[in-house]
């Protein structure tokens, strides 16, 4: 089994032209991006990729497009969110056929299982999938949740090999399933990166459009240099947080990415909406900040 991704690894948008088309020239210079930036890997279908808008075909088709960019070298993790066992282990056949490396795995959401089920689950999937499994662990989004217990058992599941935590507040979560044999790396927009990994973090999955900007934050953390990298992250703090903005938060990575010349259209699909008025008053003050 191969070893799971670590490091800065963003979740990609999914670019749309205006008319709701899927962008694949914008993808491409989007993956362009992630790697100039010191990008230790990528991720497709995750929260922030617009995922639960996307076709089967389109997520063939972004993963090739992915792919082709990343080259054979880069670890590029495919988000699954099947709804039950079988189309999880679809979507699963899916990303290997197209190229990934790994898959992140939410637990099924809709009729939501108990928690000798979601064992149940990523134990299925596990032995089932052609890639190493990461658990996504986002009770937030699909109001499942996954405790240290149930962590400790699928830690031994062969095939599992790493857990992404976005169950609040992360650092805690981090600090309670780091012992257990797999990679641990932190969610949520990186909103408390280097908490998370002052507690066994091994790795942060946020949003792709300030990847450039974190890395600086993760090479002065890695070296020793705390202060400076404490700084580089309470600069970034308001940028983080308009990204998880309920309703908004993808309009708001797009609108970044525009404005950075990465993407051409900050398009989004429903049930995501486009930018409000407040949220985008408060995004161009930010953006100055920054010299965006």
């Amino acid at each position: 089994m191969p070893n799971p991704p670590i490091g800065l690894i963003p979740i990609l948008a999914t670019p749309f032209a205006p008319d709701g088309s899927l962008d694949a020239p914008s993808l491409r210079s989007l993956v362009e991006f992630e790697l100039s930036a010191g990008a230790d890997g990528v991720a497709v279908f995750g929260m922030a990729s617009e995922g639960f808008a996307l076709s089967a075909v389109e997520r063939e088709l972004i993963l090739r497009e992915v792919r082709a960019v990343a080259g054979p070298d880069v670890p590029v993790v495919a988000g699954v969110n099947g709804t039950g066992i079988a189309p999880a282990l679809e979507q699963a056949r899916l990303a290997a056929d197209g190229g990934a490396d790994q898959i992140m795995v939410l637990p099924p959401f809709l009729a939501k299982p108990g928690p000798g089920q979601v064992v149940e689950f990523f134990a299925e999937v596990a032995a089932g999938a052609d890639l190493p499994v990461m658990i996504q662990d986002a009770p937030g989004v699909t109001g499942v949740p996954i405790d240290p217990a149930a962590v400790a058992a699928l830690a031994g599941v062969e095939g599992i090999t790493s857990i992404k935590v976005e169950s609040p507040p992360t650092p805690v979560k981090v600090a309670a399933v780091s012992g257990f044999g797999i990679a641990v790396l932190g969610g949520q927009n990186a909103q408390a990166l280097i908490e998370e990994y002052d507690n066994g973090a091994v790795g942060t999955m946020p949003a792709c459009e300030f990847a450039d900007l974190l890395r600086v934050v993760l090479d002065d953390l890695a070296a020793g240099r705390r202060s400076d990298a404490r700084a580089g992250f309470a600069r970034l703090l308001p940028l983080i947080h308009l990204g998880v903005r309920p309703g908004q938060a993808w309009a708001v990575h797009k609108e970044i990415l525009v404005r950075r010349g990465i993407i051409a259209s900050a398009t989004v699909r429903l049930p995501a909406r486009p930018l409000d008025a407040v949220t985008g008053k408060a995004l161009n003050e930010i953006l100055e900040e920054l010299g965006w």
